[in-house]
């Protein structure tokens, strides 16, 4: 078996589908008479191993993001591949490209609906685009054999607006990575954050969906007692003194030692279709902090966090108040389990292979050859 991922959301600095990428790729590499091969754009065309990339045209202000313009090319490079299933990852060109290769081939496409596209425009651009782009979506994603969506509340959505053959499959997270031991003792000395401080921490790439604003404005609500540290690219730097910034893309070893050296994860995200630094938190051993909005409604269970109003920074330091006025450490061994309950990686990409070979009509794999 060959499974082929095509997407343009893979960049240096990109989040969520990247990590999924990889890890997915990683645990099936342990899998016998099965093969993995990933398309993605690149500054030219390249291939190490089964990790190819295409040209494409660097987005200003992108990230490192690379958008496709030319269907063909990629449409041509998966048919190489000769790939036993395709999942395109992205709702723009390598999606067409991969269906029309898959039509060729003669083999399944699977759409995974990693961002929420219409919502995310239309809170910039207004109720017609939504409304066209819901259209569009409905048109490009019918066409697949099978759609996956991160939370059921995606799912659902998708479904609502018409879209067939939805299932809901959830990211993972790496439970050695993100694990409380990595917590160090000298993490806050490092960053010049003092001892006595309730220290609140977000992880992303700056974006409008994510509301740093909100978080900014709740640390100026919650006064001096508390400090939050920023990290990701692109990041304010004209930030409160009870707000630390590390603006640049951070390493996965230096997230997780960030993470379970604070003491929650503060995020005011409202379009979040699955949370993947929600969960990467609560594996560290943090509650979270959050809107009660998107896939962390249903991710962030209650006696792991707080949930509160979306883009109100006075309900937002409530729910802090809230928090740590309890056993926060309690708080935070119950997301750890909850975590390791529902979301390892081996777990996710397991559920996710059955599907695919049923997809393929194939037998299905040995289940002790996966865990391996």
């Amino acid at each position: 078996m060959h499974i082929a991922d095509v997407t343009m959301f893979h960049a240096p600095a990109s989040g969520g589908v990247r990590t999924y990428l990889q890890a997915k790729h990683r645990v099936l590499s342990r899998t016998a008479n099965l093969r993995t091969s990933l398309l993605v754009p690149g500054a030219e065309r390249d291939s190490l191993g089964d990790h190819h990339t295409l040209p494409a045209l660097h987005l200003p202000l992108g990230q490192g993001y690379r958008f496709p313009v030319r269907r063909r090319p990629w449409r041509d490079a998966l048919i190489h591949l000769s790939p036993t299933l395709i999942e395109a990852g992205d709702p723009y060109v390598t999606a067409w490209a991969a269906l029309d290769a898959g039509q060729q081939l003669g083999v399944p496409v699977v759409g995974f609906y990693h961002s929420d596209l219409p919502h995310l425009m239309g809170d910039r651009f207004g109720r017609h685009v939504r409304q066209r782009l819901i259209r569009y979506v409905v048109d490009l994603y019918q066409r697949f054999d099978s759609v996956l969506a991160p939370c059921h509340a995606m799912a659902n959505r998708l479904t609502e607006w018409g879209v067939p053959n939805v299932r809901v499959q959830s990211l993972g997270v790496d439970l050695e990575q993100f694990h409380p031991s990595r917590r160090d003792s000298g993490f806050r000395a490092a960053m010049n954050i003092p001892e006595d401080k309730k220290l609140l921490i977000f992880v992303g790439r700056f974006s409008r969906e994510k509301n740093i604003d909100v978080l900014l404005a709740t640390m100026r609500a919650l006064g001096s007692d508390y400090h939050l540290l920023l990290m990701g690219p692109g990041m304010p730097t004209q930030v409160p003194s009870n707000v630390t910034v590390v603006n640049r893309c951070c390493g996965s070893h230096e997230v997780a030692r960030a993470l379970a050296s604070s003491d929650a994860l503060l995020h005011a995200g409202t379009r979040e279709t699955f949370g993947l630094v929600a969960q990467e938190a609560m594996a560290s051993g943090l509650p979270v902090i959050g809107a009660r909005a998107g896939a962390l409604i249903e991710n962030v269970p209650l006696g792991a966090g707080v949930l509160c109003q979306p883009l109100d920074p006075n309900a937002m330091a409530d729910a802090c108040s809230a928090l740590f006025s309890n056993d926060i450490a309690a708080s935070g061994r119950y997301a750890r389990h909850f975590v390791e309950r529902q979301f390892s990686w081996d777990s996710v990409i397991g559920s996710l292979l059955t599907h695919y070979v049923d997809l393929c009509g194939l037998e299905q794999p040995n289940a002790l050859a996966l865990r391996r």
